[in-house]
């Protein structure tokens, strides 16, 4: 009876101060019955907790004198962590491959709030609405006809044709067939040609050479840059600028005209007052 007792009981050393003492094979976590510590037990070994709880202070003896009391243990010390842990360092290979992109700032579409956000983050939350903004990019190859909002950019390829739909979006680019409405907080280039019966508002208004575009709608634009042919009403608050092969029919209001060798406007132009 001895022997099964002995062979149901193990040796375990403290992990904070050593001390051997022995406990019952099953044991799970126990306590030190030399410094108090409360440690658990995994494979027959003894092993500090995860978390960190109280210790026991050592009684003292009463024939103990005043002068051989011991110190009072240090507490563990506590290390508080606002939101995850940095990443790693990258390494030079990829900053030069992979290189961060820099902060970009947006504008919401529900309170035309505008703030700042990290330029790798595919989404954000509005600091003023609490409202949710999408920063994913779209690139359309196929027919479309959906509504799309979005603080990223959006591409429109030569096998896209988007007709009857709303785009909202930073930048906006048009290489195949477009007959929609645009929003665009960035920059509006148009790249083909075609006829777009929705409403044009943008940031810069782009038309490249050999494009053929007719706005049924006036566009509304900070700046203007063609050097395609256009026809319909442009109304800019900064400068309109008509490159060498540009050809523009119809009213032009802006502040400021540019009006390079070899281009040609056909209609009216109304200057008025910078913002």
């Amino acid at each position: 009876m001895a022997d099964e007792t002995t062979r149901q009981r193990i040796e375990l050393a403290c992990p904070e101060c050593g001390s051997v003492q022995i406990e019952p094979a099953l044991v799970i976590s126990t306590h030190c019955r030399s410094c108090r510590a409360h440690f658990q037990v995994r494979e027959g070994k003894g092993v500090p907790r995860t978390i960190q709880t109280a210790r026991f202070a050592i009684p003292r003896l009463d024939s103990d004198s005043e002068s051989s009391v011991l110190p009072p243990l240090a507490s563990p010390k506590l290390t508080l962590r606002r939101g995850p842990s940095p990443p790693p360092p990258r390494s030079l290979l990829m900053r030069i491959l992979n290189p961060t992109k820099p902060p970009r700032t947006i504008t919401c579409f529900s309170c035309a709030h505008s703030f700042e956000t990290s330029g790798d983050a595919q989404s954000t939350q509005c600091p003023k609405c609490s409202g949710y903004v999408s920063l994913l990019n779209f690139e359309i190859n196929e027919r479309w006809n959906r509504f799309v909002e979005t603080s990223g950019d959006i591409v429109i390829h030569k096998s896209g044709a988007v007709s009857g739909a709303t785009l909202r979006c930073h930048h906006l680019t048009i290489f195949g067939t477009f007959s929609g409405t645009v929003e665009c907080s960035g920059d509006l280039i148009i790249r083909s040609s075609g006829k777009i019966i929705g409403d044009i508002r943008c940031q810069t208004l782009r038309v490249e050479k050999k494009s053929r575009v007719e706005f049924l709608h006036p566009v509304v634009a900070t700046s203007a840059s063609i050097d395609g042919t256009v026809r319909g009403q442009i109304s800019c608050t900064g400068t309109v600028t008509l490159e060498k092969r540009a050809h523009l029919q119809g009213l032009v209001r802006t502040s400021s005209l540019i009006v390079k060798s070899g281009a040609k406007h056909t209609g009216s132009i109304e200057m008025i007052k910078p913002s």
